[in-house]
């Protein structure tokens, strides 16, 4: 089981929930995590469980980011909104260098995230 982590800027939360619906099965064979409002909104319309760590913008992302230099995280799931500019860039960019220098997996879009849940489910075959 691993510990994945998931967030969504507000402007990819309807994609974010769209993604979850579709690796549902997959997802819930692992424990989840995400940030504050992205959690809320994933546990409050699907039946999951996703622990929240806190509001992105108020140090949820540098939360994030200490979690796995502590080794408590296996992946990231981070939909950005590349396109509208964030108040706390350095937080963000803070967490994606956190997690490619620590050689965690980081999905930046449904391309990425896709992948993941397809190597996890591959990796668990490999397992049985």
């Amino acid at each position: 089981m691993k510990r994945i982590a998931l967030v969504a800027h507000n402007e990819k939360k309807s994609e974010m929930l769209a993604w979850v619906k579709r690796h549902m099965d997959e997802l819930k064979k692992h424990k989840l995590i995400g940030t504050s409002n992205t959690s809320q909104l994933l546990n409050s319309v699907l039946d999951l469980k996703v622990e929240p760590f806190g509001h992105g913008p108020n140090g949820g992302d540098i939360l994030l980011a200490a979690q796995i230099l502590g080794g408590h995280v296996d992946e990231v799931i981070f939909l950005i909104d590349a396109e509208t500019p964030h108040g706390h860039e350095h937080d963000i960019q803070t967490l994606i260098r956190t997690a490619v220098l620590n050689n965690v997996p980081i999905a930046l879009n449904l391309a990425t995230a896709d992948f993941l849940v397809e190597l996890n489910k591959s990796e668990r075959s490999k397992d049985v």
